[in-house]
């Protein structure tokens, strides 16, 4: 009876202990899992239960963000696109794709933040704003890369997926070199 009493205490004392941040970022990786797996998945599945099924999975990588859960909450969210995609014959919209590939990136990097952020953090807004500030610059790029890409496939018919094809290409071995030059300069 006296060790239920101690860990009683000890989970009080913790819950006491919890910032404002670690709570928000939690908050935040919730919110942005659920919006992915909402986009995601088919509009016709949506009944109470599987709204409920989707609750949990967004929750559980804010709960457990050094566990398996975000790994687990990426894959259902990309099964939702894939049944979505081929089961249901949904079209492939390029606003849809941008913004699921949006939410599993910024629910990632949220999870990594929140993976390194203890409970009880004193953190510096100006660290938040940051982490989220590079987030953004993310999200807008391969937005950006995205829109051109699907540009250009779409101005020289089945010309213009080879072009898109190869412009994808040249930006993956661009971006390589960049990050290994970036590496070698440490």
């Amino acid at each position: 009876m006296n060790v239920v009493a101690e860990r009683a205490k000890a989970v009080r004392a913790a819950v006491n202990r919890v910032s404002p941040t670690a709570l928000l970022v939690r908050l935040g990786i919730f919110v942005v899992v659920w919006a992915g797996l909402l986009l995601a998945y088919p509009a016709q599945l949506f009944n109470a239960r599987a709204l409920l099924a989707l609750t949990v999975v967004a929750v559980l990588p804010a709960a457990g963000p050094r566990r398996v859960w975000p790994t687990f909450a990426a894959l259902v969210t990309v099964a939702g696109w894939v049944v979505a995609s081929a089961g249901y014959d949904r079209p492939i919209a390029l606003w849809r794709l941008l913004a699921v590939a949006a939410t599993l990136y910024l629910g990632h990097t949220l999870c990594a933040l929140a993976a390194v952020l203890p409970y009880d953090a004193v953190v510096d807004p100006d660290v938040l704003v940051g982490w989220l500030t590079r987030a953004a610059a993310v999200v807008l790029a391969t937005s950006v890369v995205g829109v051109v890409l699907a540009w250009l496939g779409e101005i020289g018919g089945s010309d213009g997926f080879q072009a898109a094809t190869v412009a994808g290409l040249l930006v993956a071995v661009v971006l390589s070199g960049l990050l290994g030059w970036l590496l070698r300069r440490r």
